[in-house]
């Protein structure tokens, strides 16, 4: 994910249809509801998964033919943010896009703004789904996802921002908090990607509704996340915001 989620190619149906699963696309048991912390709501999962995507057959092919199983049963609704761990090898970013093609799931990412002003390649950006941070404006980066997400939800365009939280393939402190404000402020679903190299799965494990408690709602990432291990897993941080 090149410190972030890219754009794939796939049709986005609207949530009333329901596109064909493959065989090589597991789902995972069905999660019950987890409450934790003690701040403004209680952090839970979302179960229902209204949203179904038609994702590339020949991506699932490649990965089934390396031996990889990817887990999807659909997306809570069609905007939120998409968050994946860990990250600490460049085979991620490859693995991630064909995940992503086989899902069939469009998802925007984050760059910085002086690259989206590179002849061409400032272009290939935006056609992957990147989105400019800008650093100067008044309403800040966060704040910028958080309207684009409010103006989507109101026209019902899908719009899914995904971002390995992380930011390095080596290992940091902790995670950078961008995810977390977008989620919370724009009151949307926050889908847990996962990449595990000693069983050779990959996907989406659960999708939760942040509960504004910062330590109870990392807890709960944590217990979902922490498990996981990369490529590299002595380059794995810590699930939890930096200090």
């Amino acid at each position: 994910m090149a410190r972030s989620s890219a754009v794939t190619s796939g049709t986005v149906p609207s949530n009333a249809e329901r596109g064909p699963q493959a065989d090589d696309i597991r789902r995972p048991p069905p999660v019950g509801v987890s409450h934790l912390g003690s701040g403004p709501s209680l952090t839970r999962d979302i179960t229902a998964r209204p949203v179904q995507l038609r994702g590339a057959r020949w991506s699932r092919a490649v990965l089934r033919l390396f031996g990889w199983t990817l887990q999807f049963d659909g997306l809570p609704s069609r905007q939120g943010v998409l968050v994946f761990y860990p990250h600490t090898s460049n085979w991620d970013f490859v693995l991630a896009m064909l995940a992503k093609s086989a899902i069939g799931m469009p998802a925007r990412f984050w760059a910085k703004d002086s690259l989206f002003r590179i002849p061409l390649f400032g272009a290939w950006l935006r056609w992957l789904g990147g989105v400019p941070v800008m650093r100067h404006s008044k309403r800040g980066t966060v704040g910028e996802v958080v309207d684009r997400m409010a103006e989507s939800r109101q026209r019902d365009e899908f719009f899914w921002l995904a971002l390995a939280p992380e930011g390095t393939r080596s290992r940091a402190d902790g995670w950078r908090s961008g995810f977390y404000q977008v989620a919370l402020q724009a009151d949307v679903p926050l889908a847990l990607a996962y990449i595990d190299y000693p069983s050779m799965r990959l996907g989406i494990g659960c999708h939760v509704r942040l509960g504004g408690d910062l330590e109870a709602d990392m807890a709960l990432i944590a217990e979902r996340l922490g498990h996981h291990r990369g490529r590299f897993p002595e380059r794995a941080s810590p699930v939890r915001i930096k200090s």
